[in-house]
Parts: C-alpha cells; sequence; structure tokens
C-alpha cells in the first residue's frame, strides 16, 4: 500500500501587477529612492505576479483550490477525515488557519497547520502521508494560501532598506491544495527526505506576531539577504538530490517533470546547473507569477498538468527549498 495524490489544483489571484509597477509603487512611496528602470526584472527574471485584492486572505485562496480538488475526483467534503493548512502564511496567529479553511470548504476533519516557510506543503504532504499509512485517517486534504503581497515594505529608509526589502518585490499570491488518499496501485509516493541547517534561520525573516516582536508595524515586513539563501541552498542542494536517486536507482529522465521552489531566474539557473538537473525537464513559473513562497510548487505541478505536461502514470519530482533554511525532497508517481 502506498499513498497516492489523487489530484492537485491551484487558485490564483485575478490582478496582474508587472514589476515596472513594481518599481513605482516603491517609489511612490518613498520619494528620496530612485530605483533604475528595469531593474527588478533584470536581475529577477520575473515580469508579473499575482496579487490579491485587500479583502482576500490566505484561506479563501486555499479554500477555492480545495473545492476544485474535490470537484475533479467526486470527492465529498464529508469524506475528508484529516484537514492541514500547510503554508507559510496565516489568516491569523490564532486559531489554526486550518480551521477557517476547512469552515470555507464545508469538510469536518481533524485539522492542523504546518508551517516550514516555502516548504510547507511538501512537509503538509509528508505529514498526510504518515498519518493515512499509520490508519488514522483515510482522506486528506493539504491546502495553501499564500498572500506574501501583503508583507511587501513599500516604503523604505535608504538603499540599505531598500537591499533588505527587495526580496519581497518577488513575491506573487497563490494557493493549491492536494487530496491524499491509499492506493494499491503502482503509483503514489515513494520517496521523501529533508535536511534542516537551522544555523541560518535569521538570512530570511517576517518578525512580527510572535514573541519576539509582538507588536510594531515595523516587524510585519519581510526582510532577508537573497544572496546568502541563494548560496546555502546551491552549497546543499547536490548531495541531496545525489543520495535520492541512487537511493531510488532513477536518473532524471525517469522524472516527466521536475519542479524546484523558484526565488529568481537566475538563482533557478545556477542551481540547476550546479545539481545537473535537465533544464527541460523544470516548469519554470517565476516570470509570469514571481515567488509564492509554499504554493510555488503544487501551482507549477497545477499549471503544468493543464498544458498536458505532466499526466497520470507519470514520475514527478519536488524540490524544496525554504527559509530557516530547509531542503527537502518528494518524489512520486501520479
Amino acid at each position: 500500500m502506498r499513498v497516492k495524490i489523487s489530484a492537485i489544483a491551484s487558485a490564483l489571484p485575478e490582478k496582474v501587477v508587472t514589476s515596472a509597477e513594481v518599481e513605482q509603487r516603491v517609489m511612490n512611496y518613498s520619494p528620496s529612492i530612485k530605483v533604475p528602470t528595469g531593474i527588478l526584472q533584470s536581475l529577477t527574471g520575473i515580469k508579473t505576479r499575482r496579487f490579491v485584492e485587500d479583502h482576500v486572505n490566505t484561506s479563501d485562496l486555499a479554500a477555492e483550490a480545495c473545492k476544485k480538488v474535490l470537484a475533479r475526483t467526486a470527492t465529498s467534503p464529508d469524506e475528508i477525515d484529516l484537514f492541514i493548512f500547510a503554508s507559510a502564511g496565516q489568516d491569523l496567529t490564532e486559531p489554526a488557519t486550518s480551521h477557517i479553511t476547512q469552515y470555507k470548504v464545508g469538510s469536518n476533519g481533524a485539522v492542523m497547520d504546518i508551517k516550514n516557510a516555502c516548504n510547507s506543503f511538501i512537509n503538509g504532504i509528508q505529514a498526510a502521508e504518515a498519518m493515512i499509512m499509520t490508519g488514522q485517517y483515510r482522506k486528506a486534504l493539504v491546502a495553501v494560501g499564500e498572500t506574501p503581497s501583503k508583507c511587501i515594505k513599500w516604503h523604505v529608509k535608504d538603499k540599505k532598506d531598500l537591499r533588505l526589502s527587495f526580496p519581497g518585490y518577488t513575491f506573487g499570491d497563490g494557493g493549491a491544495a492536494a487530496l491524499l488518499e491509499l492506493t494499491e496501485e503502482k503509483t503514489g509516493l515513494f520517496y521523501r527526505k529533508f535536511h534542516a541547517y537551522s544555523q541560518h534561520w535569521n538570512i530570511g525573516t517576517l518578525p512580527g506576531g510572535g514573541s519576539m516582536h509582538p507588536r510594531g508595524e515595523e516587524y510585519t515586513y519581510f526582510q532577508g539577504d537573497g544572496t546568502a539563501l541563494k548560496d546555502a541552498f546551491v552549497e546543499l542542494g547536490p548531495n541531496l538530490l545525489r543520495d535520492a536517486l541512487r537511493q531510488t536507482n532513477t536518473s532524471f529522465e525517469d522524472y516527466a517533470r521536475i519542479f524546484v521552489h523558484q526565488v529568481t531566474v537566475p538563482f533557478l539557473e545556477q542551481f540547476m546547473e550546479v545539481c545537473k538537473v535537465p533544464a527541460d525537464k523544470v516548469v519554470v513559473t517565476l516570470p509570469q507569477y514571481g515567488n509564492m513562497a509554499a504554493a510555488s510548487l503544487p501551482v507549477g505541478f497545477a499549471l503544468a498538468e493543464s498544458r498536458g505536461e505532466v499526466k497520470k502514470g507519470d514520475k514527478v519530482m519536488f524540490i524544496g527549498l525554504a527559509g530557516g533554511i530547509s531542503v527537502g525532497l518528494m518524489m512520486f508517481q501520479y
């Protein structure tokens, strides 16, 4: 017996924001700052991204994706006995956003939130798989909703503040969901491996809302050192991939598509080169959708499937890279 991913669906906001509009908005809020025209797209490869409207929350995107998955698989909300909200973002500090999302979906399973920055979704799948395999639950929804556009710092004080706030200008909003259940077929999850390198926890942070900084608007914005994150991932990724291919007796050619968490196009290209990942296997979502945090991998999958690039029976690889930092690898036959 294995646990299979029966379906993955995405939910994307309608509002499209160009990199030129992001640059202009920074200058509108920060008149003393001059942002060179075109620098954001030049440095990141991001042309557009999606932003939610002010009234839309992470649970709204996640719930929309869940409803699509249930409809596609002809699954009733009543059949879901485990509901996991797995996201870098959240609606509130308390209660768990899984409660809010499940209420909007109409299911009534056990709930929990799983948070590990941009690896949250694949960690959510990992947890759901384990609990299904032990017989605790039969069917699980793993949902993600990301609205990092609400954590972008538009009013910057100086060039240093601009540099630290720059990773936020790569953000895009999105949501996704996956239905997991047991299968007797030769499909499902067959490899998962995660490593944490927690000495790097302070490279990228969104400080507000916890015991360190319970109050203060300044702490509600994401700040980080994109170069330091890139260097750490490039150093750590090759060994993880090499070990996984050896242990599964597979090669990159065995996988229909490979999904890598994407921060900037230059970083993605460097990561693929160092790790020897074939470029024609990788689904690139950054230019149109930006960095969608934990929604990046499942949204990329849903888009690829809609184009016929992934079909039932195909092997698929998820490569997760998250602040903290952690790296993760998940392989499954769809």
